[in-house]
């Protein structure tokens, strides 16, 4: 198959001379990596293989037929639901994912997949591929718009076993809706071939991802495809925490202990607010916004101490995420926020198949029929890694911020001090790209 050059997009500030966005871009501000891969094996129906890998860190979006942004909502409504699989058995460690880019490769998936395989996607998703691939495109152009000025990168490949042949409007498909790109490789060469598709994702996060893939994932006689799905995102504060006022605070992690971290501060105008779930818990949020103005990260914290984190997360979807940010009201606040980097990679499988996805992971009932006539293939892995920094960095400071940190009147605080959730959202289309807990910076 021939190489084809994949579409790239970076977004920068529009006010920037070449000289000045070369220097954004160097800055060491909040990068966000993650990489998603697909692999798929072939066999007999009474082999018990896994003949399909998926390893994944993706970004897509979701679009419905009726309202422009509530199926990029959906999407990212069952990366959250994925998300609060994975917590119910990792309540305390820290745990870095991205619900919309699972949304995108269940979508590619979906398009490969026929019968009862494709039922359940389309049930757990809600939403089918077929008919809106135009709403999918233009939801990525979105989420990569030079109107967010924050720098964001979308990839996806297909890496096909030489000689493999798939189904015409599958790969056709693939390229329209995701812009996939074909490489031919030697799967029997397991080695090489790992370190080329880690070496493909390590490119496309910007280093933020490596070794997303071991050779021992990969079979060289029954392994066919890989598919490959990478985001990046770096975004610079709207409003800069000043590097001088970063000191040790103490932070209660979700093991009781307590351990002495860099905390960030500063005092400025922030959107929050507070709910409850409903069993009467409260949590506070706040809203802080890239300079870009398109992406925000939302944190949450339960209002008690004594609440733990695990007790509000159920309660989260997009509908109370919308809700946040309808309810939300500018105060001029105290922010304390931990400075922290995070790495999780996660294998999704049984999240997955606990919400109803399964037949796509059984070789004698995962039917793939669309992706090759040629062989049976299934889902042996479903991985994501993803990984966050977060730190002062952000817009140069202004006068305004300067003005209002030395404020004399003594505003309300608002500590991150002990476990909490982060969400970071393109809030044009409602696109949770990334989200996690974390307990311990």
């Amino acid at each position: 198959m021939k190489f084809r050059r994949k579409r790239r997009y970076s977004i920068a500030m529009k006010s920037l001379d070449k000289n000045s966005r070369l220097h954004v871009l160097r800055a060491p501000s909040q990068p966000w990596g993650c990489t998603s891969e697909v692999i798929l094996q072939e066999g007999t129906m009474s082999w018990q293989f896994p003949l399909l890998l998926f390893t994944t860190v993706t970004l897509t979006s979701a679009y419905s037929h009726l309202d422009p942004f509530s199926l990029e909502e959906l999407g990212s409504d069952t990366g959250i639901q994925v998300f609060n699989q994975i917590v119910k058995s990792r309540p305390r460690e820290n745990i870095i994912f991205s619900p919309h880019g699972i949304a995108s490769v269940l979508g590619m998936l979906q398009l490969g997949a026929d019968g009862k395989t494709k039922k359940q996607l389309t049930t757990v998703m809600r939403y089918g591929v077929n008919g809106f691939g135009k709403v999918l495109k233009k939801i990525n152009k979105a989420v990569v718009s030079k109107k967010n000025k924050d720098i964001v990168t979308v990839a996806n490949a297909i890496f096909a076993k030489n000689g493999f042949k798939m189904e015409v409007p599958f790969v056709t498909r693939n390229k329209d809706v995701f812009q996939c790109e074909v490489r031919n490789l030697n799967f029997e060469d397991k080695a090489s071939a790992a370190d080329s598709i880690n070496f493909w994702v390590k490119n496309e996060t910007r280093g933020m991802i490596d070794n997303l893939i071991s050779s021992d994932l990969i079979d060289g006689m029954l392994t066919k495809l890989v598919l490959v799905n990478a985001i990046y995102f770096k975004g610079l504060w709207k409003s800069r925490f000043q590097p001088e006022n970063t000191k040790k605070r103490t932070f209660v992690a979700g093991d009781g202990k307590s351990y002495q971290v860099p905390m960030l501060a500063q005092l400025a105008v922030f959107r929050c607010g507070s709910a409850s779930t409903p069993n009467d818990l409260w949590y506070n949020f706040i809203e802080l916004p890239y300079h870009g103005e398109s992406i925000s990260m939302l944190i949450a914290l339960p209002t008690e101490s004594t609440t733990p984190l695990s007790a509000i997360i159920p309660h989260i979807s997009t509908k109370t995420i919308q809700s946040w940010m309808t309810n939300m009201v500018p105060k001029r606040v105290q922010l304390i926020l931990p400075k922290f980097t995070a790495v999780a990679k996660l294998d999704l499988k049984e999240s997955l198949k606990a919400l109803g996805i399964t037949d796509m992971f059984d070789s004698s009932k995962a039917n793939f029929a669309k992706i090759t006539r040629s062989g049976n293939l299934h889902v042996s892995h479903i991985i994501q890694k993803a990984k966050i920094e977060v730190s002062e960095d952000g817009t140069k400071a202004s006068a305004a911020t300067t003005a209002i940190l030395i404020a004399r009147s003594s505003p309300p605080w608002f500590i991150v001090d002990r476990p909490f959730l982060f969400f970071i959202r393109h809030n044009p289309t409602g696109a949770v790209l990334f989200m996690g807990q974390i307990n311990k910076p």
